[in-house]
């Protein structure tokens, strides 16, 4: 593909149609042949950051299979733009497109630690883990300013209650602080996702997340602080990252990772189009082969929906990846593990100092 062609900085390369909407848009070609006589930029190409006032904060998970009763999203949209990431179905629900906008269009919800406070001071609420990052990224670029997620953690501190994070963002390292707190009363885990050891993979899959070595070296600094982390190798896509996931195993466990965890990419929703676009555009040498497997590890479909078969896949190359990592789990953390949370300090804190009184 004509690099002048690839939006730079971005994984998706279209908006694709808003699945709620019954109008849609398009660029047309006249349209992009004015702007090239005219000299100017048909697509600016810049992140937009929209408050938006949600009434609460954390959501209850029904999934089976996903391993977290509750999760809560300081931000929706993600400027990182990984291709096949499952989010970006749900920007459609805000009325934007799960292609760019996800990439371009960050909803900020500024209010994020008073509405995540006022359910930890419920007298119904019991302390459960509650996961930071289920949808998008909670250290995504926006949180630089923003600090949003800080606050929240500073929330949790305060009631002593149970918190994990996923991230692919080195940027987590500012709180080290308020993580090494939460640490020594076992109140935190924090979920590192690394998908390549090489950086051109990297770049063309998460064009704005960090780069694989300052991952490798965020596992280490927070394991040496004693802050437990997995490792996500999610997802792993067929003649793309599979081959490296024995290497991938031995680099973080080296660093200090208790555990690793995988998921087969599936590319449900809006996301095929989105993924199927980019690959023939980013990698056209291999792009059908890519799509083959995938239909492979799913039935014959881009995507497969169904629960306890979704994040692993079935066939002959999902089980050759699915037996991949059970032997790189047994060769790098055989007397490793990730620790239960503790959750029986948050009732004594819920009420404050009130608490000794009564």
């Amino acid at each position: 593909m004509n690099s002048k062609s690839i939006i730079k900085g971005r994984g998706a390369q279209l908006n694709v149609h808003n699945r709620f909407f019954e109008l849609s848009h398009e660029q047309r070609d006249d349209f992009l042949e004015f702007c090239h006589k005219e000299g100017e930029e048909p697509d600016k190409n810049k992140t937009l950051y929209l408050p938006v006032f949600p009434k609460t904060i954390v959501n209850k998970v029904k999934s089976p299979d996903v391993g977290m009763a509750y999760s809560m999203n300081m931000y929706q949209g993600c400027e990182h733009g990984c291709i096949y990431c499952y989010a970006r179905n749900s920007h459609e629900f805000w009325g934007y497109s799960a292609g760019l906008d996800f990439e371009r269009r960050i909803l900020v919800k500024k209010d994020a630690s008073k509405l995540l406070e006022a359910l930890l001071k419920k007298k119904s609420w019991k302390a459960q883990t509650i996961v930071m990052s289920g949808n998008t990224d909670c250290y995504q670029p926006a949180e630089k300013d923003y600090k949003i997620t800080r606050q929240c953690l500073e929330v949790f501190l305060k009631y002593k209650h149970p918190v994990a994070i996923i991230t692919k963002n080195a940027l987590i390292l500012r709180d080290l602080d308020i993580l090494k707190a939460l640490a020594k009363d076992n109140l935190i885990s924090v979920n590192i996702s690394i998908t390549s050891l090489c950086e051109k993979t990297r770049r063309i899959l998460e064009p704005r997340t960090a780069t694989s070595k300052k991952r490798l070296e965020t596992v280490k600094i927070l394991s040496e602080n004693g802050i437990p982390v997995n490792v996500m190798l999610a997802p792993i896509i067929p003649s793309i990252n599979s081959h490296e996931i024995l290497p991938l195993a031995k680099a973080v466990s080296e660093v200090g990772a208790l555990n690793i965890a995988h998921t087969i990419v599936r590319l449900n929703g809006a996301i095929g189009e989105i993924f199927t676009d980019w690959i023939r555009k980013t990698l056209p040498d291999r792009a059908e082969k890519v799509l083959h497997q995938i239909e492979n590890c799913h039935g014959g479909s881009l995507n497969n929906s169904r629960y306890g078969t979704r994040m692993h896949g079935e066939g002959n190359i999902a089980k050759q990846i699915n037996d991949l990592v059970k032997l790189a789990k047994l060769k790098y953390f055989k007397n490793k593990a990730m620790p239960h949370l503790n959750t029986t300090l948050y009732k004594e804190f819920k009420d404050g100092q009130l608490s000794l009184f009564k």
